[in-house]
C-alpha cells in the first residue's frame, strides 16, 4: 500500500524546513490503515531528527546517581530549574551514602527553589538510602530493579535506562502525552499503554531517541496553551495543525529555547548542541 496523505490523495509533498504558509494543513482520515500509520509516524521521527540533531536529556548529570535523583526532582517543575539547584546539592552530597545520611532540613534548603521541596527531600533520601541498602550504593541497570526505588516510576527508569546505560525506552512525560495524541498515533491514555502502543510502532534501538525528539519538539514548539503551528516543520503530517497560531511570522514568536533565540535548560549542555548554536542555561541567581 502506498504512503498515504493525511486527506486520503497520493504521497505527501515533501515537508519544508522553514515554516509553513498558512494553507491548512491536511488531516488524517479516521480511516487510516495501520501500515499508514506506522509510516506516517515514523515519517514525522525522521523529520523530527532533522530539526533536533543535537536532541538529549536536558538534565545536567555527570553519574546514573545524579540522572535519577536529578529525574525525580524534575516532576512539576523544569529541567532548567533542577540544573540551577542540584549543583549545590551534588557538591554537598556527592554519593547515595552522603544523601542518605544527610540532615533533611539542610537538604529542603537546598530544594527549595523546585517546590514540593519537603516531599521530594523525602523522596531523594529514600530512594538514597534504599541505593544504599539494596544495591551497594550504586544504581541498577535493569527496570524491575529501578521501578523497586521509591519515587522512581516507569517514567524516571526509562530516563535513566536510555540515557545513562544506553538502553532503549519511552519516556512518556506530559509533552509525549500531548504530542502522540495531537498526532493521532494512539488514543490511549493511561502512560504504560501510551508507551506500549507508540512502541509498537517504532524499532526498539529508536525508542529514547525518539523520546528526545517528541519531549524537543512539545517543548520548543508544539506547546500546550499556544502551539507554533506557523512556524511547526511538520504540519502536513499533523492532524492538529491548526489548534495553534498558523501565521508563520506570529508563530515565530511563540517559539522556545534555542528556537526562539533563547537559552537551553542544560547549564552544562553536550558540545554538540552548543556546535549547533545552542546556549547554555544561565546558573541559578544570575541576571
Amino acid at each position: 500500500m502506498g504512503e498515504q496523505n493525511p486527506g486520503g490523495g497520493k504521497k505527501p509533498a515533501k515537508v519544508t524546513k522553514g515554516a509553513p504558509t498558512k494553507k491548512a494543513a491536511a488531516k488524517p482520515p479516521k480511516e487510516e490503515s495501520r501500515t499508514a500509520l506506522v509510516r506516517r509516524a515514523r515519517r514525522i521521527n525522521r523529520e523530527l531528527a532533522e530539526v533536533y540533531p543535537y536532541a538529549h536529556p536536558e538534565l545536567d548529570f555527570d553519574n546514573p546517581f545524579q540522572l535519577v535523583i536529578a529525574t525525580v526532582l524534575s516532576a512539576q517543575t523544569t529541567d532548567l530549574r533542577v540544573n540551577q539547584t542540584t549543583p549545590a546539592l551534588f557538591a554537598k552530597y556527592p554519593t547515595p551514602e552522603d544523601l542518605a545520611a544527610a540532615v533533611p532540613e539542610e537538604v529542603e534548603e537546598i530544594l527549595r527553589p523546585t517546590g514540593f521541596f519537603r516531599a521530594k527531600t523525602k523522596s531523594v533520601m529514600g530512594l538514597s538510602k534504599a541505593l544504599v541498602e539494596q544495591f551497594g550504593g550504586e544504581v541498577p541497570g535493569r527496570l524491575e530493579d529501578l521501578v523497586k526505588l521509591p519515587g522512581v516510576g516507569r517514567k524516571t527508569a526509562f530516563v535513566v535506562l536510555g540515557n545513562a546505560f544506553g538502553r532503549p525506552g519511552i519516556t512518556v512525560d506530559t509533552h509525549f502525552q500531548r504530542l502522540v495524541k495531537r498526532w493521532r498515533w494512539t488514543d490511549q491514555t493511561d502512560p504504560d499503554k501510551i508507551e506500549a502502543a507508540v512502541g509498537a510502532l517504532f524499532p526498539k534501538s529508536d525508542w529514547t531517541d525518539l523520546s528526545h525528539h517528541v519531549i524537543w519538539h512539545g517543548r520548543r514548539i508544539c506547546h500546550a496553551r499556544k502551539p507554533a503551528c506557523g512556524a511547526c516543520p511538520i504540519a502536513p503530517l499533523c492532524p492538529a495543525y491548526g489548534e495553534g497560531e498558523t501565521d508563520p511570522e506570529k508563530a515565530k514568536k511563540l517559539l522556545k529555547y534555542e528556537k526562539g533565540g533563547f537559552p537551553g535548560q542544560r547549564l552544562k549542555p553536550p558540545q554538540s548542541y552548543l556546535d549547533a548554536g545552542g546556549r547554555p542555561a544561565p546558573p541559578l541567581g544570575a541576571g
